[in-house]
Order: structure tokens, then C-alpha cells, then sequence
């Protein structure tokens, strides 16, 4: 999909004004027809549908249901309300594409008094169901008359999405690259322009190791590999990751944390430092710098040794991070949790605040093994926790993407959502907003996963980043959701510079330009 197409058939997308002004007022010359659903993945049955329909009708109105209303699935809709919209408006016998923003089409059937209301035959095949019926009792009392299309075989978009989901990831990035106006130079500006800002982050800093091994073999006695050590590779993760991409992107940081009195403080001393990080480290006497171990072995990850000890820290030290907090003059905050005891319910008030009242608030929640919750954050810019910890937070296993994130968003309060889908990529909502395109998914662009530890932390620091000078929520979620990507395809927890998302959004570009994918 180019530009070309997203401009060819926009204009046959109308809202219900524009259409009633068209078709006129009932009973009319011309006769319409309105046919609606999700229209997930346009597939046979649909076109069978659509194609009955317009043989009974002058005028072919498709109507689809908006996003924040479909509840088919976790993750449905695949596709969306734009680009069903444009997939619809696509097609030579549709005349019109309606995206209806209710939950029922009751009242565009009141208000647009189509002659006809299609619906499948398989709505007739046990009675009519109560929403049916609903529908019925509506178009018949204005003096239309509700159809069933005949239906020889019947599809299911689930169960072909079940089956192979399309690969749409360029599409979307497309339409939603349209929908806020932002080009790819837009793109690329967003990351040569970062100066003059400077961040505070606050978190755990963690040891990530990686002890290489090749297997020799095992016990004849127990079930224990034996395995050959190679190397082993020490890299600075958790929040000291966070503090790394936001250095080489050419950001002033100081960092507060807490360390152990040990090795790998040290490490973490001396590599920061070196970076130019004004480290506000605590050191805690009565703990270890977290450190978490993997033993990797022919490429597989077969055991995970942690060092840590997950105790609240002292309300000494909260204060001191708390004083840091208020007396550090930064363009932005940025609480980094992993619930390894820096964050906890005593010190997370104090933290909060503790905030300078100008600072662009940020929290991120990346809890593995832990128990956190992100709706300890409220009233914050950009929260960006992942899915499993935003479901435990509202105890909602079942919910739809969408539902979840706007139920989030009442808890927390925050203006801006970037929810963490990891292979699946990102779903992005503002907050305290209704109107159209406050909501959009971006899926992942990572090529190659070779190591997806740590892709959380490039998303919050770029995002961030891009958040503070932008203000624009579209741009940010995609400079981080490609940051995230970069870190996927690199081993180890590693500082991604702008120069390597910059080859992605070159390498994408040749992909839309010449359409290779």
C-alpha cells in the first residue's frame, strides 16, 4: 500500500452528515442499501454479501463498527477502522464507507432511513437474535425493509485470522503516518533534533550476564547438562540501560539509584561516569547491586541464577532519593520500576512528590518475576507498562486491547498510554480523548530477534525523548516502537544510537518506496 491509494478512495469514507446529504432524505429516488459489521479481513463471504446487496439497491452504504467497540478477541480488531474503511472503500460496487462510532447501528439506521438493511442469512438460521430483532423493529418503523443475503458458504474472519494473520505492519505505519502528518523526513528529524534537554531517571539498576556455554553433554545418574564454559558478558540493564539511551542520544542525565557495595557497583560506577551520567547513587551496605545471571547455551537460555535482594530500601535512603528528586532541575522524570525494592508503597508517594512541578512525568513498569502496579503512577505524561502488568494491576485477564487501555487510563489518570505488546508490538491512547485516531496499534519491525531483553527500555527512553519535544504521541510511540526494534535485533542490553533507528526508518522507506513487501 502507497499514499497513492490511501488518497485514491478517502473520499468515499463519509461520516453520517456528509452521507445523509447525499442519499437524501426517506423515501428517496435512488434507493440505498446498508450493509455493517467489523469487515475484519475482507474475505468471499463478504464480497458475496456486498454483491447481493447492491443488486437490490442503487446506492451500496458499507458501515463498520469503530474499533473501541469490537470484542471478538483479545487482540481483534487485526486491522484498523481506517484501513477496514479504505479495504472497503476499495471495492468498485461500494459507494459509500461509514465508520459508525457507536456501539450498535441503531442510530445511523434511525438517522440515515436506509431503504434496506442487509444483514447474513446465518442470522436467520435459529430466529432472529435479540440485536437482530432490535435492528428490525428500527428500520421497519421508519417504512424500510430489513434482507437476508443468501449464504452458501460461510467465513469467519477469526477463524482466518486464527489461521494466518495478515502482514500489514507497513500499511498501518502508513496510515497512521498520514492520519497525524508526519513523513519519513519527519521521522528522521525527530531524532537530529535532540539538544538541550535534560532527564532524570529513577530506578533499579540491574547486572544482566551473560555466561556462555556450549553442552557436552549429561548425568547417565540425573537429569543435569553438563555444559562447557565460553564467556561471559556483564551489560549495565534495568534503569542504567534507560540512562545509556538517553546519553547516546545526546540527552544531560543524572541518575538515581541504589546500589550494592560490591563488584558490580563498580562496574556500574565507572561505565556511567565515563558516559558523562551524573550519578546520584545511594549505596546500600545491606544489599547486592542486582544481578541476574543466564546461562546461555547454544543460543538457548537454559537456567537464569539471580542475585538480588527485593527488601524495601530504608527511609533514609527514600529520602535522599526523594531530596534528589526535588532538587535535580530536569525537562522530564522518568520512574524506571522493576520492583527490586526501590519502588515500593512507602517510597512511591514520596516520589511522586518529590517531582519539580514543570518536569514531563513519566513512569514505565517492566515487572518480570515481580509483583508491581502501574496504577501506583497516576496523573503522569506517559506511562508505558507492558501487558501482563497492566492486566494484573486492573485483574483483567479477558479484556480486549482496546477496553484495557481505556480502563487503565480512568485508574491512572494519565494523559498519554503506550501499552507493550512485546512480539505484537505496541497499542497507543491518549488520554481523556474520544475523537478519532486517539487510539492506534503499531506492530513490531524487528527483523531478526536475536535478544528481545531490554526493548522495553530503548521504547521508554526514545519515546520519552520524542514526547517532551513533540508533544505528538503518534511520532513518539513510532520512534520508540523502532527503537524497541533495534534492540531486538541486537545481543545483549546494549545503548542503541539514533544512527541505528535512523537505518531503520531508511531501511522501511525503501521497503514503501518500491513496495518490497
Amino acid at each position: 500500500m502507497s499514499s497513492e491509494f490511501l488518497d485514491r478512495y478517502n473520499h468515499k469514507i463519509v461520516t453520517a452528515k456528509k452521507l445523509s446529504r447525499i442519499i437524501g432524505s426517506f423515501p428517496r429516488k435512488k434507493r440505498s442499501i446498508l450493509c455493517h459489521g467489523n469487515f475484519d479481513v475482507v474475505h468471499p463471504g463478504h464480497l458475496r454479501h456486498l454483491s447481493y446487496a447492491k443488486s437490490k439497491a442503487d446506492i451500496l452504504i458499507v458501515s463498520i463498527t469503530a474499533d473501541k467497540y469490537i470484542k471478538k478477541g483479545i487482540y481483534r480488531p487485526f486491522v484498523p477502522e481506517r484501513l477496514r474503511a479504505l479495504n472497503l472503500a476499495a471495492l468498485e460496487i461500494v459507494n459509500y464507507v461509514l465508520i459508525d462510532d457507536n456501539e450498535k447501528p441503531l442510530k445511523n439506521l434511525k438517522f440515515l432511513k436506509p431503504d434496506f438493511f442487509a444483514k447474513g442469512f446465518e442470522y436467520t438460521s435459529k430466529g432472529l437474535p435479540a440485536a437482530t430483532q432490535e435492528e428490525s423493529n428500527v428500520v421497519t418503523k421508519y417504512g424500510g425493509e430489513i434482507i437476508f443475503t443468501p449464504g452458501d458458504v460461510v467465513y469467519s474472519s477469526t477463524k482466518l485470522l486464527n489461521i494466518s494473520e495478515p502482514h500489514i505492519k507497513y500499511e498501518k505505519l502508513l496510515l497512521l503516518m498520514k492520519n497525524n502528518n508526519l513523513s519519513f523526513t519527519k521521522l528522521k528529524n525527530a531524532l537530529k533534533n535532540i539538544k538541550n534537554l535534560h532527564f532524570h531517571v529513577i530506578g533499579d539498576t540491574i547486572i544482566d550476564t551473560h555466561t556462555k556455554t556450549t553442552l557436552v553433554g549429561g548425568q547417565t545418574k540425573t537429569p543435569t547438562p553438563s555444559v562447557l564454559f565460553q564467556n561471559k558478558n556483564n551489560y549495565i540493564g534495568g534503569a542504567g540501560v534507560v540512562v545509556r539511551h538517553l546519553i547516546e542520544a545526546g540527552v544531560k542525565t543524572s541518575f538515581s539509584t541504589v546500589l550494592g557495595n560490591d563488584e558490580n557497583k563498580d562496574l556500574v560506577l565507572k561505565n556511567l561516569k565515563k558516559q558523562g551520567v551524573n550519578l546520584l547513587a545511594v549505596i546500600d551496605k545491606n544489599r547486592p547491586t542486582t544481578n541476574k545471571n543466564s546461562f546461555i547455551t547454544d543460543g538457548y537460555r537454559i537456567l537464569k541464577v539471580d542475585t538480588l535482594d527485593n527488601q524495601p530500601i530504608s527511609e533514609k535512603i527514600t529520602n535522599i532519593i526523594s531530596k534528589n528528586i526535588s532538587s535535580v532541575k530536569s525537562d522530564a522524570v522518568i520512574f524506571s520500576d522493576f520492583r527490586h525494592g526501590l519502588f515500593n508503597t512507602s517510597s512511591i508517594p514520596k516520589f511522586i512528590r518529590s517531582i519539580p512541578a514543570k518536569s514531563f512525568k513519566v513512569a514505565d513498569s517492566q515487572v518480570a518475576t515481580r509483583w508491581g502496579n502501574i496504577t501506583d503512577y497516576k496523573k503522569f505524561d506517559l506511562i508505558t507498562p507492558n501487558e501482563r502488568e497492566a492486566r494484573f494491576s486492573l485483574a483483567d485477564q479477558d479484556s480486549s486491547i482496546s477496553d484495557l487501555t481505556r480502563r487503565l487510563i480512568q485508574k491512572t489518570v494519565c494523559k498519554n498510554l503506550i501499552l507493550k505488546l512485546g512480539s505484537r508490538g505496541i497499542f497507543s491512547i491518549k488520554g481523556k480523548s474520544n475523537s478519532k485516531g486517539a487510539a492506534f496499534s503499531i506492530s513490531s519491525f524487528a527483523d531478526r530477534v536475536v535478544d528481545p531483553v531490554g526493548a522495553g527500555d530503548a521504547l521508554l527512553a526514545y519515546s520519552t525523548i520524542v514526547m517532551v519535544l513533540t508533544k505528538s504521541l503518534a511520532l513518539s510511540s513510532i520512534i520508540g516502537s523502532l527503537a524497541a526494534a533495534c534492540q531486538c535485533e541486537e545481543e545483549g542490553n546494549v545503548s542503541i544510537k539514533p544512527e541505528i533507528i535512523l537505518n531503520k526508518i531508511n531501511e522501511i522507506e525503501k521497503k514503501v518506496k518500491y513496495k518490497t513487501f
